[in-house]
């Protein structure tokens, strides 16, 4: 599966050696090298799977977890040099999904991120999903946005889908992409950037001015309950 992975590692080598190791698995890693990026990274992206490291300038790895459990429950792989089992515990007590301690092997640690990403609870799809005035049924493959019918191709409908499922969720253009293979094998993340043109003209009163299918500048794409005004 491809998932969203924030790397909090103040070691910018090992950062970059886990950013590629996450890349080459197909996922889509972001990096931040300081507590407060951790944080405000977090919040911004919601990413499915947090690799954090303790030992960081600003606030550490043991804050930013216990103040991200807090809000939310995305999964936390932590990283550390300490090897106490009191040091393991409260990493574990304060929300943490899993430990690794310093030193370990980026296959290893993929290994940890593969067992956590597969045993993530995932929503059962509903009937019809719904976003604010915007109204997806899986089964019978219909849009409707206000009450109105909206026909969608197979990869705009792929899209809208995925977004349904998560509103408000930023999802980068290689993520949207992921759930458009199969559908179109040719597509590029450029498609993207076309289906979500399309989409906004069949689902936003002004598609120059949208308030549903908004863009995250440098990241992505979200879809919110904004209303057609």
């Amino acid at each position: 599966m491809c998932a969203a992975v924030l790397v909090a590692e103040d070691d910018r080598r090992q950062a970059e050696v886990l950013r590629r190791y996450l890349l080459a698995a197909g996922h889509e890693p972001v990096v931040v090298h300081d507590g407060r990026a951790a944080l405000d990274q977090a919040r911004r992206l919601r990413p499915d799977l947090l690799v954090l490291d303790v030992m960081m300038p600003g606030l550490d790895g043991l804050h930013v977890c216990r103040t991200l459990r807090a809000e939310s429950e995305v999964l936390v792989l932590m990283l550390t040099a300490r090897t106490s089992e009191d040091d393991l515990l409260l990493g574990l007590e304060l929300g943490a999904d899993d430990y690794l301690t310093k030193p370990y092997s980026p296959r290893e640690l993929m290994a940890r991120v593969r067992t956590l990403l597969r045993r993530a609870p995932r929503p059962e799809p509903e009937a019809t999903l719904r976003v604010g005035g915007l109204a997806l049924d899986p089964a019978r493959h219909t849009v409707t946005v206000d009450g109105e019918p909206v026909v969608c191709t197979r990869g705009e409908f792929a899209i809208l889908a995925a977004m349904s499922e998560q509103p408000d969720r930023v999802f980068s253009r290689a993520q949207l992409l992921h759930h458009t293979r199969g559908i179109d094998r040719s597509s590029t993340e450029r498609t993207i950037d076309v289906h979500v043109s399309n989409l906004r003209r069949k689902i936003e009163k002004d598609p120059q001015r949208p308030s549903r299918l908004l863009t995250v500048y440098g990241v992505g794409y979200r879809l919110t309950a904004g209303e057609r005004a």
